[in-house]
């Protein structure tokens, strides 16, 4: 079964039986058929590569984007216009290593560290307003969703937002089939308004703020335009609350849909950073995965990609790869070393990784010192997938203590 003389084409994304189990056809195609055919929601084709090693070339390489917006590249929907086809997405690639160079001075381990404590007192306030409602509670809605908002407004220095509107928009800007193209407009109008008037205010007042640095740097004569800059920012905001938001909500639901592991936990506290490490490594619901646009004739696993081709670098799935891990398909929360590929690899890695890592940390150790007899409400197998999007999460996570 290879691309060359396979005749199936799968639809993507694939279909998981449960909602923290992988699709069954990760280890066939990591077996047999690790650079595979696909159809994609838009009725375009790409190649899905499943496999660790293969994930991590393609991602190390620099000449491959993963903005779609290049003529030839497939689209992920019939909509069109998620947040790697539109023409701002292409404009930010091509000016990549201009403005990463900015986040990564800000994004810095001595500023991540420094809101630590106020990201845990946060997650404490958070918690006693659940408690104080009482059990059972959804997880996602007390805890889950607002603390990474919180966390992130405060880092860009924007005000308590209405989380609401930030989740419709987020959404949006992740769409796969929940919008439709009027609805995606209509909410990225919104959505940059509400940007450009924060940037015009922290031009009129700066603070000691991300988004303050940001303006300082585009006005100190820094080569990003005004509308550059009100993409980043947004970028920032989705990508710095959704995506550690759902995560926040599948590690809860993966320790305590296994009683043992969430016991391991609450009997060593001290075992919370490799835990949240293999949380990263074995999210079986993390979407869609990075798309690729190869710009010339590439090598894969053996396989020609001729250039033109749109890759998916399926992560998660290369996180469950048995030749990369032993016992990949175990849940190890001592696992170490642990170099899973769920925040990418090379000049395309995810800059707010540490923040995220102390987010997940933080609020891992708060909920095992306040509430060690935490427990799911409902079986694991009735938690509800969140569908329709470009990542992949949890409706709800109801539980009781």
């Amino acid at each position: 079964m290879s691309i060359e003389s396979s005749d199936q084409v799968l639809d993507y994304p694939l279909r998981a039986p449960a909602p923290l189990e992988p699709p069954e056809e990760w280890a066939k195609l990591r077996q047999g058929c690790p650079v595979a055919h696909v159809r994609l929601p838009s009725g375009d084709s790409a190649v899905l590569l499943t496999r660790y090693n293969d994930v991590r070339q393609v991602l190390a390489d620099p000449r491959f984007t993963r903005q779609l917006g290049k003529e030839g590249a497939a689209r992920l929907s019939e909509e069109g216009g998620s947040v790697f086809e539109t023409e701002e997405a292409a404009s930010l690639t091509e000016g990549h290593e201009r403005w990463r160079r900015l986040l990564h001075k800000s994004f810095t381990a001595k500023r991540v560290s420094a809101m630590q404590p106020r990201i845990e007192a946060m997650a404490d306030q958070l918690i006693d307003d659940m408690v104080k409602q009482g059990a059972p509670a959804d997880l996602v809605a007390g805890l889950a969703f607002p603390l990474p908002v919180w966390v992130i407004c405060e880092l860009l220095g924007i005000p308590d937002i209405d989380r609401d509107k930030l989740a419709y928009w987020s959404n949006a800007m992740l769409n796969m089939s929940q919008f439709t193209r009027q609805e995606m407009d209509a909410a990225q109008a919104e959505f940059s308004q509400y940007m450009m008037t924060h940037i015009a205010a922290k031009r009129a007042a700066p603070g000691e703020d991300l988004l303050s640095e940001l303006v300082a740097a585009v006005d100190d004569g820094h080569p990003l335009t005004e509308r550059e800059l009100m993409m980043i920012g947004q970028g920032i905001l989705v990508a710095g609350h959704e995506t550690t938001s759902n995560t926040i909500a599948k590690m809860m639901a993966m320790l305590l849909g296994e009683r043992h592991r969430w016991e391991q936990l609450v009997a060593d506290p001290s075992l919370v950073r490799t835990a949240v490490e293999e949380v990263l490594r074995f999210d079986a619901n993390a979407g869609f995965g990075l798309p690729r646009f190869i710009t010339e004739d590439i090598e894969v696993s053996g396989q020609k990609l001729p250039g033109g081709t749109t890759v998916i670098c399926n992560m998660a799935a290369a996180n469950r790869d048995e030749k990369a891990y032993e016992r990949a398909d175990h849940m190890d929360l001592t696992r170490s070393p642990n170099p899973h590929l769920t925040f990418g690899v090379g000049p395309h890695s995810c800059v707010g990784q540490a923040l995220a890592r102390t987010e997940l940390q933080t609020t891992l150790n708060v909920l095992l010192r306040r509430l060690p007899t935490l427990e799911l409400a409902v079986p694991p197998e009735e938690l509800a997938r969140r569908e329709g999007l470009l990542i992949g999460g949890l409706e709800r996570v109801p539980v009781r203590w």
